[in-house]
């Protein structure tokens, strides 16, 4: 299937989102959920799969569906085409705090293999698949690194991180130990390997996990200083056990114990007349 070539803007510094610019009867997928805006003559389709052009008929589909499903995407796609007369632009929003990367797959060898939950948006004919690691050890204990996505064509695409990013070019050789939630997307010349720590105090008392990434050249990676699984647990950790709001630190909550009126919330609610 032929790329749509689009021109895009990504707007914003820690809560990106990219506006892309189409020409009448050019399209851009994008991920469940991540719309932010449409102008008026740019049409939404859902489709089964990845919006892309499956071989096989219905089966063909079932499978490109199949493979979002493992990857813990939507089997459903959304495609976004000008149906108008001018230019009409559509923006995606990036899901958490961190930075939108355009990657141009023509100019990474027509294939990038990114964390599961990375894929923001792309051209129409940007084909979503899987990409699983081959070697046992990843599959047992990769656990963020063993299902990737690989998106493979010759069009732009946009994938998200968290946090800060950085790229990295990797000579032949050279290698790389990463946190396995901190790699983004990588190249599909590089060669990717889950790693065992080496000492069992070091996994269970150093903060760290049992396994690294190990990135080895020659190829292209992208880390980020943020994977979304590390703000999760760090937002799990520190909210409330019981259900109830968490006050501490509050001026006003402070107050109010001192008054003996409780919670000032209760007051505003219409609990306390």
């Amino acid at each position: 299937m032929a790329m749509d070539v689009i021109d895009y803007k990504i707007i914003g510094s820690e809560m990106q989102f990219v506006e892309v610019e189409l020409d009448p009867n050019e399209a851009a997928i994008g991920e469940a959920g991540s719309l932010m805006y449409m102008e008026d003559g740019i049409s939404m389709d859902t489709v089964f799969g990845d919006g892309g052009e499956q071989k096989g008929g219905f089966f063909g589909k079932l499978m490109g569906a199949g493979k979002r499903l493992v990857t813990g995407e939507s089997l459903f796609t959304t495609v976004y085409t000008n149906q108008g007369r001018g230019k009409k632009k559509v923006a995606f929003a990036a899901p958490y705090p961190g930075k939108i990367l355009p990657m141009d797959l023509k100019a990474l060898g027509g294939t990038l293999i990114c964390q599961k939950d990375a894929f923001l948006c792309a051209a129409r004919g940007v084909s979503l698949g899987i990409a699983f690691q081959r070697k046992i050890g990843v599959g047992f204990f990769g656990g963020e690194g063993f299902i990737m996505q690989k998106l493979d064509g010759d069009g732009l695409a946009f994938v998200h991180a968290g946090g800060t990013v950085v790229k990295r070019d990797l000579a032949a050789g050279e290698l790389l130990r990463v946190d396995t939630g901190c790699v983004v997307a990588y190249t599909a010349n590089t060669n990717f390997d889950i790693e065992y720590v080496g000492k069992i105090k070091t996994a269970l008392f150093g903060g760290e996990g049992l396994f690294f990434a190990k990135l080895s050249g020659p190829g292209t990676v992208w880390l980020q200083s943020l994977p979304f699984s590390r703000l999760a647990s760090r937002v799990f950790a520190a909210a409330p056990q019981n259900g109830g709001g968490k006050e501490e630190g509050s001026i006003l909550t402070a107050g109010a114990a001192g008054l003996g009126l409780g919670s000032l919330g209760g007051i505003f609610s219409g609990d306390n007349d």
